[in-house]
């Protein structure tokens, strides 16, 4: 059952099945969000994968990087890409070499998601899975046709669902308030018509350019949500963009994955240092 429930029951029960004895259960979110980030990513490029490495393989030396960056932008019909041969099916074709592997497929990716992984510190955490000799199975628990969370099966609606599911089953692991972590769905939609009904009238019209920000966007729900709430209640004509910043580097990671997958500038999004100088 693909409802976004059952997807994170599913994925914690993976969690919990290949991470258990070598991390405590709050730890596992420090390997399972990354880890579905990178799926989500993974299946939302497969549809354009071979025409990406194509062009890429055909006009590599031919430009400049930068230059290069805005074809392969376009052709994978995101602000994103991923130039390694690999993906998380063809990973599993060796075993042997999936630590080395995945490392050049994550050096793959184009900046913007690379600095998405960075901010995870998911490198510290492939090396402990390596050590355990877990990667292998992890990634296979991952491809396996229950967990499904392509664009096709899965709204980015949903994704958000099960991040905040999880989420809060982590938290209630450590102890924690889920609710210090993440807002439920249902209370941003309240409190996004209480913010914008009251300016409707200046987001109705012709020609409007409304800016979006949030100072502590989380996983970035309520920038989305009040985006959608003004083209489908207030403006569907609007030029809509949106910014925001995050302190928690995970929190950050995952409100940028999914404004890049939601084809939002995701250099609006700030932050993720866990450093509040430089956020």
């Amino acid at each position: 059952n693909n409802t976004p429930k059952n997807q994170a029951s599913l994925i914690f029960n993976i969690a919990d099945s290949s991470l258990r004895g070598g991390w405590k259960q709050y730890e596992y979110q420090d390997v399972i969000l990354p880890m579905i980030v990178l799926k989500r990513l993974d299946s939302v490029l497969s549809k354009k994968k071979d025409d990406v490495l194509r062009l890429h393989n055909e006009m590599q030396d031919k430009m400049s990087d930068d230059s290069l960056a805005d074809f392969l932008e376009k052709e994978s019909g995101y602000k994103f890409f991923n130039t390694s041969p690999y993906d998380f099916k063809k990973l599993l074709d060796d075993a042997e070499g999936i630590y080395p592997n995945f490392i050049s497929y994550l050096d793959s990716y184009s900046p913007n998601v690379r600095d998405i992984i960075e901010k995870f510190d998911f490198q510290r955490q492939l090396k402990r899975l390596k050590d355990g000799k877990i990667l292998y199975q992890m990634l296979k628990e991952f491809d396996k046709d229950g967990l499904v969370l392509g664009p096709e099966s899965t709204s980015n609606h949903d994704m958000g669902y099960i991040f905040e599911e999880l989420i809060r089953k982590f938290n209630e692991q450590s102890n924690e308030t889920a609710g210090e972590h993440y807002t439920p769905r249902e209370v941003i939609q309240l409190m996004v018509r209480l913010l914008l009904e009251p300016d409707q009238d200046k987001i109705k019209g012709e020609s409007k350019i409304i800016e979006m920000y949030d100072p502590a966007c989380g996983t970035g729900g309520m920038l989305t949500i009040g985006k959608d709430y003004i083209l489908e209640k207030l403006n569907p004509n609007a030029d809509v963009y949106l910014y925001g910043q995050e302190l928690n580097p995970q929190t950050y990671a995952i409100a940028k994955s999914d404004i890049l997958i939601k084809g939002e500038d995701a250099d609006r999004i700030k932050g993720g240092t866990g450093d509040a100088e430089s956020s």
